[in-house]
């Protein structure tokens, strides 16, 4: 599963020797690449306005570019997932590729006049950016082996710089000259430089390892459960991720106010990011099990007290926090039970992408009938479901080890 061209981590060397090397060099470009992924992630929320005046919609016709978007990220990260697996298709190439046409799509997105035209494109982007996550998650995987959680860590913060970076373009361009277009072609140049870096750099070799067919069909098992658990938390985190403002607002925060609690749950939520780096070298699931257990305390301090301002505002920082690290954290341990392909990896993110879209609708579906705090009813119940699902998947591992199917799977302690 690893390279052992290279192999060092930055804290053994100065980080200027260590990014000359070829293991180095692909980091880094994994990084360069999930920056420009978090650009164009971020960028559409921002300007949904502007796009709606130039396409001449409705705000109600304009939000079905988020449905676009979610249904162009679920088929690129299936469809992705078989690209990398492609012996004869070397992944950087595939990454470089998506990276040029998801600059496209941003050049021509604020320039398209009709809507259904343009949810076409942003169906497209939504692709390229599904296609792009899957690989940037599966190769560095296949660089790092086990030693992968502090550099996956690392990685999903390089996609939270881009997503923290994209609204400042999109102000700064409102700001300047009126017109969101700048943005969008400003960070469409921005995807330029890690495509090229892509291609100079050569691309890791997939783990090739052969197992017995009971093996097999365990860790078919396992990968349920890992999907499982990925459309749960995802599902949860975009709940409260695109409905925090909503439930502020109806809570009795001004727009403004609610628009800055959007803003701190996120802020929280890339810091913490940042943070987790360095706790990535501990166990998986005592992270996983921390950070949920952070999640459900936040999203508690929404439901036992729903007037308070202060909870609202601890709530939301606190889901942030506990959120961060557990998408890359769990790719890490699923890295430790199983072989990850490009098909494994492109599973995860189908099981995040049906997650983000379900869970969301279903709160929308009951705010009204239920109330506002069908927000955090929902997301608790989503939370309280992963943990269960959590203990299935540890439990299943150790069942693994325990009758001798684990050794080919799951690394020794």
């Amino acid at each position: 599963m690893t390279q052992d061209t290279g192999r060092a981590t930055p804290g053994l060397r100065p980080a200027s020797a260590w990014l000359r090397t070829t293991t180095g060099s692909q980091t880094f470009a994994y990084y360069a690449a999930f920056v420009a992924l978090g650009f164009a992630g971020a960028v559409i929320g921002p300007t949904l306005p502007g796009l709606a005046l130039h396409t001449r919609s409705q705000v109600s016709q304009i939000s079905y570019l988020f449905t676009a978007h979610s249904l162009g990220y679920l088929v690129g990260s299936y469809a992705g997932g078989w690209l990398y697996d492609r012996k004869h298709l070397p992944g950087h190439r595939v990454m470089a590729g998506m990276l040029a046409v998801m600059a496209v799509m941003m050049c021509l997105i604020p320039q398209i006049p009709l809507l259904w035209l343009l949810a076409v494109a942003v169906l497209v982007l939504g692709w390229v950016e599904g296609t792009l996550d899957v690989g940037g998650n599966a190769l560095l995987v296949w660089v790092h082996g086990n030693k992968v959680g502090p550099f996956m860590n690392a990685l999903h913060f390089a996609w939270g710089v881009g997503a923290f970076v994209a609204p400042v373009f999109v102000a700064q361009a409102i700001l300047r000259s009126g017109n969101i277009a700048w943005a969008y072609w400003g960070l469409a140049l921005l995807m330029v430089p890690p495509a090229i870096g892509l291609l100079r750099v050569r691309s890791p070799a997939m783990p090739v390892a052969a197992a017995p067919m009971a093996i097999r069909q365990v860790a078919d098992r396992l990968l349920l459960l890992v999907v499982l658990f990925f459309f749960l938390f995802v599902g949860a985190e975009a709940s409260m991720g695109g409905w925090i403002a909503t439930y502020g607002i109806a809570r009795g925060l001004t727009p403004a106010n609610a628009a800055y609690l959007a803003s701190a749950f996120w802020g929280s939520f890339t810091v913490a990011r940042g943070l987790s780096i360095p706790m990535a070298r501990l166990r998986p699931s005592a992270v996983l099990f921390g950070d949920l257990a952070a999640c459900l305390l936040g999203v508690m301090s929404l439901l036992l007290w729903p007037r308070s301002t202060a909870a609202l505002w601890i709530g939301a920082i606190l889901f942030g926090f506990g959120m961060a690290a557990i998408f890359p954290t769990t790719v890490t341990l699923a890295g430790s039970l199983m072989s990850i392909t490009g098909r494994v990896t492109g599973w995860f993110f189908v099981g995040a992408s049906l997650g983000g879209m379900t869970i969301p609708w279903l709160i929308g579906q009951l705010f009204e009938p239920v109330g506002p705090q069908a927000v955090p009813l929902v997301v608790m119940a989503a939370i309280l479901l992963s943990i269960g699902v959590l203990l299935l998947l540890l439990a299943q591992a150790r069942r693994m080890v325990t009758h001798g199917l684990g050794s080919e799977i799951i690394p020794a302690e």
